[in-house]
């Protein structure tokens, strides 16, 4: 089945409000418009309570939008979610695995559960590093591997869309570079990716296309660079004699300054076209000499804040 719109997901006003008690709702999804075409992975980048998970939960049937409509495949979820599903793998709550037993015993009784054939297994954990005759318990893997194994479990069925909602979260730099590794490669081989994540640096080194989303609108959406830009920056450090002195200078030139021990951090000021040159003219001019000038890159608060959101 091919997917009629081009587009392996569409969501077309979609809202989502809570009732937290009588006579208040919360709304954590406002008018959701949200357009992921076919191949790659695709960012949906966003600070804790930006309406990340919840959009999701609605992609995948787990929770009924208020208002609005979704679009799998080019059906209409979740009303025809039963016939699109076999073609969707994710990971987005913690996995129900079975703690006393092993990640290979798992995965065989979750393949027999969903029609898929016993074989399956064996090159579903080899994929994501994991060795398949390891006879240790779930309860003994460390929390890297049970994420591989959750990774594992949602590629079982050879999906073409795979859901994932930020599969780093707690591990170790180590671990979360090796899941990184893991999700770009699926996206390389032809599966369609979407990863929720908060984490600006990950949606830079994994993503094709980004969707920026912030108290549950869609901010921004397109490719990575031209969004949040390939190694922007969005201040600098400076190192001076004076810090005081140079400090005064640049807040009356416009300069955003925070004052750090003996160093500054400046962010630009409106007019400013190439911050570092700008910094080190505005301080010249004045006689104050810079003599250490280090960038600062850009984090998602300063792109959401750049884009009218707030973190």
């Amino acid at each position: 089945m091919g997917v009629e719109s081009g587009a392996v997901i569409e969501t077309t006003g979609l809202r989502k409000e809570f009732r937290t008690r009588p006579g208040r709702r919360v709304v954590a999804v406002d008018g959701l418009d949200l357009t992921v075409p076919a191949g790659g992975v695709h960012g949906l980048l966003g600070p804790t309570g930006s309406g990340k998970t919840t959009t999701i939960r609605m992609l995948l049937g787990l929770a009924r939008p208020s208002r609005g409509q979704v679009r799998l495949f080019g059906r209409p979820v979740p009303r025809r979610l039963p016939e699109v599903m076999p073609r969707i793998g994710a990971v987005v709550d913690r996995p129900g695995f079975e703690p006393g037993l092993s990640a290979r015993t798992n995965l065989a009784l979750l393949a027999r559960s969903v029609g898929v054939p016993r074989s399956a297994v064996e090159p579903a954990l080899a994929q994501v590093g994991l060795e398949p005759r390891d006879r240790r318990s779930v309860r003994r893997c460390s929390r890297a591997a049970r994420q591989r194994l959750a990774l594992a479990a949602a590629l079982l069925r050879s999906p073409e869309l795979l859901v994932l909602d930020e599969p780093t979260a707690g591990l170790a730099p180590a671990a979360a570079r090796e899941i990184r590794t893991l999700v770009r490669a699926v996206g390389d081989s032809g599966v369609t990716v979407l990863l929720g994540s908060r984490s600006l640096a990950e949606v830079q080194q994994l993503c094709h296309l980004v969707s920026l989303i912030g108290d549950g609108r869609l901010l921004a959406s397109g490719p990575v660079d031209d969004l949040v830009g390939a190694g922007s920056v969005r201040a600098f450090t400076v190192g001076v004699a004076d810090p005081a002195a140079a400090a005064d200078v640049l807040a009356r030139a416009r300069f955003r300054v925070r004052r750090e021990g003996h160093r500054l951090t400046v962010e630009g000021a409106p007019t400013a076209a190439n911050l570092g040159e700008d910094i080190s003219r505005v301080l010249a001019e004045r006689e104050i000499f810079v003599h250490d000038l280090q960038p600062v890159p850009a984090d998602l608060e300063s792109v959401l804040r750049r884009l009218g959101g707030a973190a």
